[in-house]
C-alpha cells in the first residue's frame, strides 16, 4: 500500500514504506523527549506502530508535587509523516535539531507549545538485541540528542514561561521490536520479568554525558554505551563522524538505594576520561522523581501499542508521594539529578528501571526493595 513517502528515495527493502521489516506485531517507532530545571518536569512519548495499526502519544508534567498526564491512542494513519493524535502533536522543523511539541488538553488541564533544540550531535546507541530463549525480545536503534527548550506550559491554569538558558532536557528517537501491545500467547521463559536498565544524559554548560546500560540478573551487561559530547552550534554537524563524540569504555555506576524503593537516593559514575586517562567522577544528586508510567509506560490502562478505540483521549493525575512505592506501574523512574563533575555542576535525567532478580541490587523477587 503506497503512501506520498514512496515517492522518496527511503525504501530499505522490497516493500512499500508503510509495510515495515518482516510484519513483526512488536515493530515501533517513537519520539521521546523530556524537559526539566530544578522545580518542574516535562515529557512527551509518541509511537507509531504501523503492524498493529494503532498510535499513541502521551504528555506528562511534574509540577507543585503533582505528575498530571494526558494520553491519547487511536488509528494510525498510513502516512507516517503525520506525527499527531488527539490533542498532541510532534513537528520536525529541522531533522535531528529542532522539534516543536503542540499539546491542547483542556480536560486534562494540560496545554504546551514548546521548540526542543539540540544541544549536541545525535549519540547513536549499539543496537540492542536481546533473545528471552528462542523469542526475539528486542532488536532496537536509538539516537540521543540534548538540549533545550523554549515556550510555555499550563499546567492546571498555570502558565510557565519556558526558556532555553534554564530548561535542559533530552530527545530519543527509537525503533525496531520491544514488547508493545497485547503479547501473542505463549509458555514463560525465564527473562520474561528481569530487567536492569539505566540511562543518564547530563547538561552541562559547555559539554554533555549520555550513559546507558542494560545488565542481566547476574550483573552482566548485554548492552552499554557511554560518550562525552561536545555543545554543538548551529552550523555544526549532527550526524556523523565529525560530531567531536568521545566515548568513554569503562564507565561504571555506584548506586545507593533509597530505603524500601528501588531508586536512587544518590549515585555515583566513575570513569578514565578518554583523553587524558585520568580518573573522574560524577555524583548524581535526586532533586524529584518522574514515574514513567506518565508516559505510558508499563501502565496499567494506557499501555504503548495497545488497540483502545479509533481515537480515546484519557488523563490521570496524582499527587507524587502517593507513587512512592513498590507497584509495579511505578518502578520505572526518571530522576531528575543535580550533576557534580569537578568544579561543574549540571542537571539531568537518571533513568532507572530494575525489574525482578539482580545480583548486584541484592534482590531477587520481582519488585522487592533493594538490600541496605
Amino acid at each position: 500500500m503506497l503512501t506520498p513517502y514512496d515517492d522518496f528515495p527511503l525504501h530499505q527493502t522490497a516493500l512499500p514504506l508503510a509495510q515495515v521489516g518482516d510484519g513483526h506485531p512488536d515493530f515501533y517507532d517513537r519520539f521521546w523527549f523530556n524537559g526539566y530545571n530544578e522545580e518542574m518536569f516535562f515529557a512527551v512519548a509518541m509511537g507509531l506502530y504501523p503492524n498493529r495499526g494503532v498510535i499513541d502519544a502521551a504528555f506528562s508534567t511534574v509540577v507543585d508535587g503533582e505528575q498530571r498526564s494526558v494520553y491519547a491512542s487511536g488509528r494510525a494513519p498510513l502516512d507516517r509523516s503525520r506525527t499527531e493524535v488527539g490533542p498532541i502533536r510532534v513537528e520536525i522543523l529541522e531533522p535531528l535539531r529542532r522539534n516543536r511539541i503542540v499539546v491542547d488538553a483542556p480536560e486534562q488541564s494540560l496545554k504546551a507549545d514548546l521548540t526542543f533544540t539540540a544541544r549536541t550531535a545525535a549519540c547513536e546507541e549499539p543496537r540492542h538485541t536481546r533473545y528471552n530463549g528462542v523469542r526475539l525480545a528486542m532488536d532496537v536503534t536509538r539516537a540521543t540528542s540534548l538540549g533545550s527548550w523554549q515556550g510555555t506550559i499550563e499546567v492546571n491554569g498555570r502558565e510557565i514561561a519556558v526558556s532555553a538558558d534554564t530548561v535542559r532536557g533530552v530527545k530519543d528517537r527509537s525503533w525496531g521490536i520491544r514488547a508493545v501491545g497485547e503479547p501473542a500467547p505463549r509458555a514463560p521463559e525465564p527473562t520474561d520479568h528481569q530487567l536492569f536498565f539505566l540511562w543518564a544524559p547530563l547538561n552541562f554548560d559547555d559539554v554533555c554525558l549520555h550513559y546507558m546500560l542494560h545488565e542481566d540478573a547476574d550483573g552482566k551487561p548485554w548492552a552499554k554505551t557511554a560518550a562525552i559530547l561536545p555543545v554543538i552550534g548551529a552550523d555544526d554537524p549532527v550526524t556523523g563522524p565529525e560530531t567531536g563524540a568521545r566515548h568513554i569504555g569503562d564507565m561504571r555506576h555506584e548506586i545507593d538505594w533509597a530505603p524500601g524503593l528501588r531508586r536512587s537516593q544518590h549515585a555515583s559514575l566513575r570513569f578514565s576520561h578518554p583523553e587524558t586517562g585520568t580518573a573522574e567522577a560524577i555524583e548524581l544528586e535526586p532533586l524529584f522523581t518522574f514515574r514513567m508510567r506518565g508516559a505510558g509506560y508499563g501502565h496499567p490502562r494506557f499501555k504503548h501499542g495497545a488497540w483502545r478505540d479509533e481515537l480515546v483521549v484519557d488523563g490521570e493525575v496524582h499527587a507524587v508521594e502517593q507513587l512512592d512505592n513498590l507497584d509495579i506501574p511505578n518502578l520505572h523512574v526518571q530522576q531528575i539529578v543535580r550533576a557534580t563533575w569537578g568544579d561543574k555542576v549540571g542537571i539531568g535525567a537518571f533513568e532507572q528501571f530494575m525489574l525482578g532478580p539482580h545480583a548486584p541490587s541484592g534482590v531477587t523477587g520481582l519488585n522487592e526493595p533493594p538490600v541496605p
